[in-house]
């Protein structure tokens, strides 16, 4: 199955793409939408080109991996449920191979399901029917955080390290005691925002405005389950060092390594 193009140039016979011209204040970015409905795709990509941005389609998950390979796009926009290749497995393997944002979306409503799709490394969640200013609106503020973080990155540089966690600030890459270990964009971000604040107890609150800059429906849980996510990967095995605690009834704290 061919993926399609909206590049603002006329398609050449065969290619297998559509073209349709875009400029605007977003310009620069490629977003991959993968969904198997003809008509819901049609009107996400019309508002993703009204933002300016460069749409790829994909209709099949084999087709969604192997289109990320190839264009290495800004974001995914990913349904769950595809022919040939599920939303599922697309999104494992991605995760295995790049950091690149995903959103997920999908008819699956209930938040379990929007919780198995962030353990399995999304980094939000859009349930149908959706609004497509809202959706938009979704994938400008992931776009804006990566661009942001990329840029504090640049310009501080050096590394973050607290005990045996380091990140590499321009490199984007984080150890476990020597060992390199691959986050989510979403979880890169918290882990940078809870090492920066190590030693102190946030909020909640806190970390929604730092990690995320926006608020939706059953977003506690979502916090959660992120955190969940990076504890898991960044903690020692059973009766070793636990940096990342929660401080009940108020939030979350970084721990250094007591003194010996």
């Amino acid at each position: 199955m061919l993926s399609s193009v909206e590049t603002g140039q006329q398609s050449q016979p065969g290619t297998g793409a559509r073209a349709m011209t875009s400029m605007g204040p977003e310009s620069g970015h490629t977003i991959l939408i993968v969904e198997d409905d003809p008509s819901v795709s049609q009107l996400m990509r019309l508002y993703l080109i009204q933002d300016g941005h460069k749409v790829l389609t994909a209709e099949d998950g084999i087709t969604a991996v192997e289109t990320t390979r190839r264009e290495d796009p800004s974001l995914v926009l990913l349904d769950l449920m595809l022919p040939g290749m599920s939303g599922q497995d697309v999104c494992t393997t991605l995760r295995k191979e790049s950091n690149v944002p995903i959103i997920m979306v999908t008819a699956r409503v209930e938040e379990d399901d929007r919780l198995v799709g962030l353990d399995m490394g999304a980094d939000d969640y859009v349930a149908k029917p959706f609004s497509p200013r809202e959706l938009a609106a979704r994938v400008r503020a992931v776009l804006r955080r990566t661009a942001r973080d990329e840029a504090r990155d640049q310009e501080s540089g050096g590394l973050l390290v607290v005990d045996e966690v380091s990140v590499d600030l321009n490199g984007r890459t984080v150890k476990v005691a020597g060992t390199n270990v691959s986050l989510t964009p979403t979880e890169y971000r918290l882990l940078t925002y809870f090492m920066e604040s190590a030693g102190r107890t946030v909020s909640r609150e806190q970390i929604i405005q730092s990690a995320f800059g926006y608020q939706f429906e059953g977003f506690d849980r979502t916090v959660d389950t992120h955190i969940s996510n990076l504890r898991r990967k960044i903690e020692a095995p059973e009766g070793g060092m636990k940096h990342l605690n929660t401080v009940y009834g108020v939030g979350y704290r970084f721990e250094y390594a007591p003194s010996s």
